[in-house]
């Protein structure tokens, strides 16, 4: 029996399992624990299932006969213990989260940050969809897979792209297990001095530090399910677990053998340790079995179970297998159990092992008859974690509110701001409103500008997202602002900034683009509103032209590619237009009846007061001289061509230019049909004014 004096310095740590209680009390001297009392109980009724406490008064009562035993044992009172979740209560998620950028951009870390971020986000909304009043700790993720532009990539940062994505699994704890334990707990009479998970407690004994750099998988195979953790770089990187483990064995007997569950739990352990069994079944009759006999009931199970826990393996790998995996926990010492996990994840046997009396080298039991197991490598985990309590829950001050977080040895501010739901885009810098819109037909987005992030402190000290905070810290974070609204006028479109020329008395005019906003003429100042349905007219009308070029209609006679017009006709690229004043006739037949003054003209016309009605600029007054009249003939004649290969009758003049055919054959040349309008006679290009006689072959399409 230990002295009181040692009292001060003793560690008790306590396994609650779904089979049974264990509860070791030792000290750490020159490296090595020391246990100086040790006690094992099984529940008599079935208070917890699948790790989960379903009685807290029964499990109470049974922690507290372990306490008693250990007193008793010890000669003091036990006041403080260190405790573990069960690994198989732990909620993993897997997400796909990605993010497309504008542009191409080259991906920085902050970038690769903020995506891992958005993707524990989701899987923190994902495990608590439906949940009112269970609330979830977030236990550390880990990154899968990462993409660029959909293909997988080792690393994205450094390169450019203009989509980045990741697949994440993200590992919660449920707060009605932790409320659970120390529930339990303190019904026996103590206090938690640490609490850990039962997989790190575990990973503590079976793969020290200098191993983590390995990756290696840790099976944990209890009674109700089998708990993996996944180390790689240094570190832990995944937990998970399958709802299957030593107890489906002991199910397979009892249906077997006729037995109670208590008996067959006893011809399990007697077959794992090879030894002949004497029993008897629930009609009272004996029987006698051998170990291999017992095997063949269970191997199906066993192969079932090894199946499920290597395929869970590769999955929290990355699709891949493990380089090496260790199997602690009662249920993993049955016949079979190890082999079959290497068949499955194709390694050589030597390569998944039992881990118990080898890793347990830094470990003395002061009691006599203790042999160093398996069963062992958790509860004293759970004592040696005592001595490094970086794997706990903490108390920070997050907006001057007490919250509690589990200490994953990586926490940083990012893991407090989500644990009291604070929003993630209220941590970035938020862009302002966009501005949609449609221009010809398609739709236009331009975003709004980025503004402030987040302003985080820490302890009164200017922080950021990954700052790594610890237990008491003092944590302020002021929601992040958003960016200015996107705007844009019509004259900052490029398709706008484009001219129209036109072809006005033998000289090129260069007209501005007009715009239409939801049906309304608008000038280049309108500025664009969400929803706007905006076209850049590729034409003008006749009046449009009139007072751009500032030229008084109303003693005009206007011809568009030789036929008088209206004011209301509209003009295209490249039409012709003839201005005449309007007491003279006009006539086509020769060229020398019409002088006019050149018409001088800006490469790019000044920009002058806009006509709010119209939209058309003003520009120089352009002088049109009078010219002499032509002798006025009034013959009609009809000619017969080919146009497109269908046979057209031009009928009502004395002679036809090639814009009459528009008034015989049906073509809409207002509608562009391709980037350019082909006009040809005879296999020759020609213009609107080309004239036309009788058997000419005339094309008219549009093409790219």
């Amino acid at each position: 029996m230990t002295e009181n004096k040692n009292a001060d310095r003793m560690v008790f740590g306590l396994d609650i399992g779904t089979r049974s209680i264990v509860g070791s009390v030792g000290y750490m001297e020159k490296n090595k624990f020391n246990v100086v009392a040790h006690y094992v109980k099984e529940h008599e009724t079935r208070d917890m299932l699948d790790g989960q406490i379903h009685d807290i008064g029964h499990v109470s009562d049974s922690i507290s006969r372990v306490k008693e035993n250990l007193e008793e044992q010890l000669g003091f009172q036990l006041k403080d213990v260190c405790i573990a979740a069960a690994g198989r209560v732990l909620k993993t998620v897997t997400v796909h989260t990605e993010y497309e950028f504008p542009e191409e951009t080259t991906i920085t870390g902050e970038h690769v940050y903020s995506l891992e971020l958005m993707g524990v986000e989701d899987a923190y909304e994902k495990v608590n969809a439906g949940q009112q009043d269970i609330r979830f700790y977030s236990v550390g993720y880990t990154v899968v897979k990462y993409y660029i532009n959909d293909y997988v990539i080792a690393n994205p940062e450094g390169h450019k792209t203009r989509k980045i994505a990741a697949d994440i699994l993200a590992t919660f704890l449920p707060d009605d297990v932790v409320d659970g334990l120390y529930s339990a707990v303190e019904g026996a009479g103590l206090n938690v001095a640490n609490l850990t998970l039962e997989p790190i407690a575990a990973i503590n004994i079976a793969i020290p530090v200098e191993y983590r750099l390995l990756n290696i998988a840790l099976v944990d195979v209890g009674a109700g399910t089998s708990d993996i953790s996944i180390t790689k770089d240094g570190s832990v990187v995944a937990y998970g677990m399958i709802p299957k483990a030593g107890d489906e064995f002991t199910e397979a007997i009892v249906s077997q053998y006729l037995v109670d569950f208590n008996t067959a739990e006893k011809i399990k352990r007697a077959s794992i340790m090879n030894r002949q069994i004497t029993f008897k079944d629930i009609m009272g009759l004996k029987k006698k079995v051998t170990p291999k006999e017992v095997r063949e009931v269970y191997k199906r199970c066993v192969e079932d179970i090894a199946r499920e826990v290597s395929d869970k393996i590769v999955e929290l790998n990355g699709g891949k297998s493990v380089s090496a995996v260790f199997v602690v926990g009662g249920g993993g010492k049955v016949y079979g159990f190890t082999e079959a996990i290497a068949g499955n994840l194709k390694l050589p046997q030597e390569r998944v092992a039992l881990r118990g009396e080898e890793v347990l080298g830094g470990v003395e039991f002061k009691q006599e008859g203790i042999k160093k197991d398996p069963l062992l490598v958790t509860p004293i985990g759970i004592c040696m974690n005592f001595y490094n309590q970086n794997n706990n829950f903490i108390i920070i001050n997050m907006n001057g509110e007490r919250i509690k977080l589990y200490d994953n040895d990586r926490l940083t501010v990012v893991d407090a701001a989500m644990q009291i739901g604070f929003p993630n885009q209220s941590l970035f810098a938020k862009r302002g409103k966009e501005l949609n819109f449609t221009l010809n037909g398609e739709h236009r987005m331009i975003r709004g500008e980025l503004g402030e992030p987040a302003s985080i402190t820490v302890n009164d000290k200017e922080a950021s997202i990954n700052t790594p905070i610890k237990k008491n810290d003092r944590v302020k974070i002021k929601d992040s602002t958003e960016g200015k609204a996107a705007e844009c006028y019509i004259d900052q479109l490029s398709e706008y900034k484009s001219v129209l020329r036109l072809n006005v008395n033998d000289n090129v005019v260069e007209c501005p683009k007009i715009a239409e906003v939801n049906g309304q003429i608008r000038t280049g100042d309108y500025k664009i509103n969400d929803g706007d349905e905006i076209k850049i007219l590729d034409y003008y009308t006749v009046e449009w032209l009139m007072k751009f070029m500032d030229i008084e209609m109303s003693d005009k006679q206007i011809y568009v590619n030789n036929v008088q017009a209206d004011s209301d006709e509209k003009i295209f690229e490249n039409f012709t237009i003839k201005i005449l004043k309007k007491e003279y006739e006009y006539s086509d037949v020769t060229d020398d009846e019409i002088q006019i003054d050149d018409i001088e003209m800006n490469d790019e016309p000044e920009r002058q007061d806009t006509d709010e009605t119209t939209g058309t600029e003003e520009v120089q007054d352009v002088e049109i001289q009078q010219i002499s009249e032509s002798p006025k003939d009034t013959g009609a004649v009809d000619i017969n061509i080919m146009v497109n290969g269908k046979s057209v009758t031009l009928r009502g003049k004395n002679q036809y230019i090639y814009v009459d055919i528009l008034d015989f054959y049906e073509f809409d040349t207002h509608v562009a049909g391709g980037k350019n309008l082909v006009t040809k006679v005879n296999d020759v290009r020609c213009e609107f004014v080309t004239p036309i006689k009788d058997g000419d072959i005339v094309e008219i399409y549009w093409e790219d």
